[in-house]
């Protein structure tokens, strides 16, 4: 089965259709109402009720849109039962199901993200804002299923441009709605905030406002296929838990299987964030193995007025159990939606930061900063020298070490520094190592930045504040519980070997090499390559006599706990992947190095 566009065919798998009973979904009410009662709650987790509700909401359920194809999009729309006032529009745009709620989703994760039910009303679309908080605000929530989701027309679809003229015909049917006051926003996160991306960038006349909460920027570069490297990612689970639909929705390992280079299909994927020149509220944080960079790229590249906030904590979490998080946005939709001359733009800092410790430490966050990457950085070289140290000069001598890229017997190449003094490193760090493999032909090759305490264990973050948090310390979070969404150890740069070549033109930051990925430049057997990998940005405090950690390996841990949803034998073949030792080559005329941010901020 087939999509097919302009230029290109885009592959496509099947997906479940929508169940009663099954993620929130009541079967279809077109043109019903219901009234959602001030006081009512839902059923939660353990027994437990959701969310009161604060007023009244008026609930008209599957409304239609209808897109310039003649393609049929259902709604429900969640808006203030006990006034006449037109209101604003907040639209949530995804596939995962208009009742599809964090309720149904969160018992998968680890520990629900430190979620409680008393969080959530459950009217919520997952990553989606409340209903409970914003219609008594004054707000309308409209929550969607996109194209080819729930009993939405068509093939589902996984952003590019094509999305995004669905997202400006439905942002420009609701502000003509008899309810509205004509201003429609975004907001959510994930998914919810990187279709915020896609549709901004279409300039719909009636879309005033946006808030991304988390939203990668390039599924090629920073989801599918970073560094040239092919992960299903987290899509695999979310086919199967969360899309429900009457069709198809987009085979991303088929498309990599036929064009494992660049190709339309994943330029469409990238949005022109320059296009964006409306209000921007911007959300991001270390922790992603997704959104990180994208949300970067927002901040450097959106036209309109824009806010960065770094974030502390886990995505989910913050949007729904951070009191101060919430009263931001709302300050900030009332002040561009509801021209309500509050004191956001004056008070908002536009910049602000978080500085991880790691172990039972909270981070440092709301850091004031004029810019990201901060303009007095001092980026420092340190090299890969004997003994697994990091010098701050080029052993003279060349040396070598190698690892085992996979495998039972994989290992890694470690090299450390420990600091004499109080150090904090945030920017975008940089890798520059030259490597050879005598058993293949490419290598895919992971920088991992982790952090060491004094004596010598990796410190990870926790992602949910420790009040929240199910095990008494970090120290003593059950195995089976460290998982990439609870714990974070650091940054991760990746490259395929093949793909090393540079487009120095298109650089946005000197530490953030851009890889065409236009052709494969295939390793003779132990020919030594210089590779520039760029290293996803950091924000880490370390006091004296902690470390830093600099990891060379075939691999990665990151949402590990997730690939039991993807069959292996469907991947694409073992051509992508490492066969055999990968050496690393350094001192005398292979000066590899690390590029570290130093900064002082807190």
């Amino acid at each position: 089965m087939t999509i097919v566009l302009p230029n290109f065919e885009i592959a496509t798998k099947e997906i479940g259709k929508p169940e009663v009973g099954v993620n929130g979904y009541d079967g279809r009410h077109l043109g019903e109402t219901t009234l959602l009662k001030k006081g009512s709650t839902r059923e939660g987790w353990d027994g437990e009720r959701t969310r009161a509700l604060d007023s009244d909401i008026l609930l008209e359920h599957d409304i239609e849109l209808t897109m310039r194809d003649g393609a049929k999009l259902y709604c429900d729309v969640y808006r203030p039962a006990d006034s006449d006032e037109k209101v604003p529009a907040l639209l949530m745009w995804s596939p995962y199901g208009k009742r599809y709620s964090s309720i149904n989703m969160l018992p998968v994760t680890t520990w629900r993200c430190g979620l409680k039910s008393g969080d959530l009303s459950g009217w919520e679309k997952f990553e989606g804002l409340d209903p409970a908080t914003w219609c008594p605000r004054g707000y309308a929530i409209v929550s969607i299923d996109s194209r080819g989701s729930g009993h939405s027309d068509g093939e589902n679809q996984i952003m590019g441009a094509k999305m995004g003229e669905d997202g400006y015909d439905s942002i420009e049917q609701l502000a003509k709605m008899d309810w509205c006051n004509g201003n429609v926003g975004m907001g959510g996160n994930s998914f919810l905030a990187i279709s915020q991306w896609h549709i901004a960038a279409q300039q719909p006349p009636s879309l005033k406002a946006i808030a991304p909460w988390e939203a990668c920027g390039d599924l090629w570069r920073e989801q599918f296929a970073r560094g040239g490297v092919f992960e299903i990612s987290n899509m695999d689970l979310i086919n199967k838990l969360i899309i429900k639909g009457q069709k198809g929705t987009e085979d991303f390992c088929e498309m990599y299987k036929r064009h494992p280079l660049a190709h339309p299909y994943w330029d469409d994927k990238r949005p022109d964030l320059t296009k964006i020149n409306i209000p921007a509220y911007i959300s991001g944080s270390d922790f992603s193995s997704i959104h990180t960079m994208g949300s970067i790229r927002g901040w450097w590249e959106c036209q309109g007025p824009k806010w960065m906030r770094w974030s502390g904590v886990q995505e989910w979490h913050d949007l729904y159990a951070i009191p101060e998080s919430t009263r931001e946005l709302l300050d900030f939709f009332d002040y561009y939606l509801k021209d309500k001359k509050n004191d956001f733009v004056e008070k908002t800092p536009k910049c602000r930061w978080t500085l991880l410790q790691g172990g039972d430490r909270e981070p440092i966050q709301n850091i004031e900063i004029p810019e990201f990457p901060l303009p007095n950085t001092d980026y420092r070289d340190l090299y890969l020298s004997t003994d697994g140290k990091l010098s701050n000069e080029t052993p003279k001598e060349a040396a070598s070490v190698s690892y085992v890229s996979r495998g039972d017997d994989k290992s890694v190449a470690n090299f450390d520094i420990k600091f004499e003094e109080k150090t904090q490193l945030v920017g975008i760090p940089k890798a520059i190592v030259y490597m050879s493999t005598p058993d293949y032909n490419d290598m895919n090759v992971y920088i991992a930045l982790k952090k060491l305490d004094k004596d010598g264990n990796v410190l990870m973050h926790m992602t949910i504040p420790r009040e929240r948090a199910w095990a008494p310390s970090h120290a003593e979070i059950a195995e089976k519980d460290r998982t990439s969404l609870l714990l974070v150890s650091g940054s991760l740069g990746v490259l395929r070997a093949s793909h090393r070549e540079i487009d120095s033109s298109k650089n946005i930051h000197p530490n953030w090499p851009w890889h065409p990925h236009t052709s494969e430049q295939k390793l003779e057997r132990d020919e030594i390559v210089k590779l520039e990998i760029g290293i996803w940005a950091m924000g880490w405090q370390y006091d004296a006599g902690e470390s830093l950690r600099v990891e060379i390996s075939g691999g990665h841990a990151m949402n590990h706990e997730i690939r039991h949803f993807s069959d292996p034998t469907k991947l694409p073949g073992d051509e992508t992947l490492n066969h055999g030792r990968h050496v690393v080559h350094f001192g005398g005329e292979y000066p590899s190095k690390v590029i570290l941010p130093f900064v002082k901020i807190a």
